[in-house]
């Protein structure tokens, strides 16, 4: 079957579309038509070699896909030939990714795709979905009449988080930068709307909680926004990171005495054990999404696979105002 390849680490340009061996699915495993994925900051970590979780070389990358039940292994349950699905296909340690016709994957990390969405719309959802659903649903603690603060709001994982919150009953307040991204994240809910560049962590806090501070709030970004989301919280609250990784001062969480959440929603590949966590993630999404709390935002451009070195780079231009979709034409 064809796929795209990276021979070796390095810039965009790495992928090659290249032949590889159809897999057949192993016990609880299915293989899966790939119709689209979509483009993660993991992936591009992968690719370049920043983030050494990637298959062995030659490798094909990306996590996230949507597609359609081609074949079921043995001890599946709850998934038949022709259901239209999405979820995790792997892309990292020994687990193909999703840019190729065709992949194999645990079936407990798939769910059935949401009855609205279409496969470029689903392809997006797994890897900045499940993350979103973890951090606030498993880690964060939220009850109605919390307040929130939530990271890059029109991020891949913040704008869904936006959404989730809402669900949740909170008040969410996000950062993101200029007026159109504001415009954008309170269409998904927002409460309130923080252009980052235009106040500081001391002014908003003061402004919008009163100088109290968050109960929560989400970092989606890491580096020194970890050292603004410590200060941005209030006393006794939480602070849930996907991206703490560095050194960093804890000085002002021990003298708040803050908790501190990392979570890490590809952690099932690294242990080879828990993807049932990453199955019930997703259905989760799914119910709230057909029940029309959710909605997944897509950049405009859609690439296709034999385009995806275009993919990474967009992404990693900055420029992205949303999920970057890919659709299969190999």
């Amino acid at each position: 079957m064809r796929a795209m390849v990276i021979h070796q680490h390095g810039d965009p340009n790495a992928f090659y579309q290249d032949e590889v061996p159809l897999p057949s699915p192993g016990p609880g495993e299915i293989r899966v038509r790939v119709k689209a994925s979509s483009v993660n900051p993991l992936d591009c970590k992968i690719r370049s070699g920043a983030l050494p979780l990637g298959p062995s070389l030659p490798a094909v990358l990306h996590v996230d896909f949507s597609g359609i039940v081609g074949a079921v292994g043995d001890d599946v349950q709850g998934f038949d030939e022709g259901d239209r699905v999405f979820g995790f296909a792997g892309g990292v340690l020994g687990y193909p990714g999703a840019l190729a016709e065709y992949v194999c994957v645990p079936a407990a990390a798939v769910a059935l795709m949401p009855q609205g969405l279409d496969f470029a719309q689903a392809a997006v959802l797994p890897v900045a979905g499940a993350t979103a659903w973890e951090a606030l649903t498993e880690r964060a603690h939220l009850s109605p009449g919390m307040r929130i603060l939530i990271h890059a709001g029109m991020g891949g994982v913040g704008h869904m988080a936006v959404q989730i919150a809402k669900t949740l009953g909170v008040e969410v307040h996000a950062t993101v930068s200029g007026p159109v991204k504001a415009a954008l994240c309170q269409q998904l809910g927002a409460d309130v709307c923080i252009d980052y560049r235009q106040m500081d962590v001391s002014s908003y806090v003061r402004q919008y909680t009163g100088g109290q501070g968050y109960d929560v709030v989400l970092d989606t970004i890491g580096g020194p926004n970890f050292h603004r989301s410590l200060l941005a919280a209030r006393a006794g609250g939480r602070i849930i990171s996907i991206a703490l990784r560095g050194h960093h001062d804890l000085t002002p969480m021990h003298g708040k005495g803050l908790g501190l959440e990392a979570v890490f929603c590809l952690r099932p590949f690294m242990e080879d054990a828990g993807f049932e966590r990453l199955g019930q993630r997703l259905s989760s999404l799914a119910k709230i999404i057909d029940q029309g709390s959710f909605q997944p935002w897509l950049h405009e451009q859609r690439f296709a696979f034999t385009d995806v070195g275009a993919a990474h780079a967009c992404l990693e231009s900055g420029q992205a105002l949303g999920k970057i979709a890919l659709l299969n034409n190999l």
